[in-house]
């Protein structure tokens, strides 16, 4: 190490930033590293994701971890979890008044199926109204669902936390969650050689 190099991240934190990029999601999910926030920990990471059907986005998210090794307030160990989800929904379904426990049960539920084990969770769930004025008059009304959490990751290992904040997203995204013994199929690009079907 040379004079003015900061020093190297803890072995903890590296272990734990390998799996939050997981070697592969489903289909419908295209993953991407993205800059971590610098001031909310001494250490970070984050990935951000669309979910896609066809063509047309229907929601996209944040995962950012957060390391302290000597942990902060309100969290129960040294690292802490902040996702973010945004996805367009039909107007009836924001208006329901269950979608705020609905859409945090997506969470906590996607959490336990992938056996994440986390403590300390708590979150938001936001429904967005956004309407056209003047030259912007002729344009759709859109209704949005955010859902913003943190909780605290007991293991270093990620993986768990990052299938089960895909899962959110694909729910968010009126996508149903694959069963935990049912493979994403990807499926096989066409190549020149191929023979046709007539």
């Amino acid at each position: 190490m040379t004079l003015g190099e900061p020093p190297a991240p803890p072995a903890a934190f590296r272990r734990a930033l390998e799996t939050l990029r997981p070697a592969e999601v489903r289909p419908e999910i295209e993953l991407e590293d993205i800059p971590a926030p610098q001031r909310l920990a001494p250490y970070s990471g984050a990935v951000g994701a669309s979910v896609y059907r066809d063509d047309d986005e229907l929601a996209v998210g944040r995962l950012i971890m957060l390391f302290d090794p000597d942990g902060q307030r309100g969290w129960e160990g040294p690292f802490r979890l902040v996702a973010y989800v945004r996805a367009d929904m039909e107007p009836e379904i924001t208006s329901d008044p269950l979608l705020g426990p609905v859409a945090w049960s997506w969470l906590t539920e996607a959490l336990d199926s992938h056996g994440a084990n986390y403590a300390a969770a708590g979150g938001t769930v936001t429904r967005a109204v956004s309407e056209g004025f003047g030259n912007k008059a002729e344009d759709p009304v859109t209704t949005e669902l955010e859902l913003r959490a943190s909780w605290s990751p007991l293991d270093e290992d990620l993986s768990a936390h990052v299938a089960a904040w895909c899962d959110l997203m694909c729910l968010a995204a009126g996508i149903p969650p694959l069963p935990p013994d049912v493979a994403a199929l990807h499926p096989r690009p066409a190549r020149r050689e191929d023979p046709k079907v007539p």
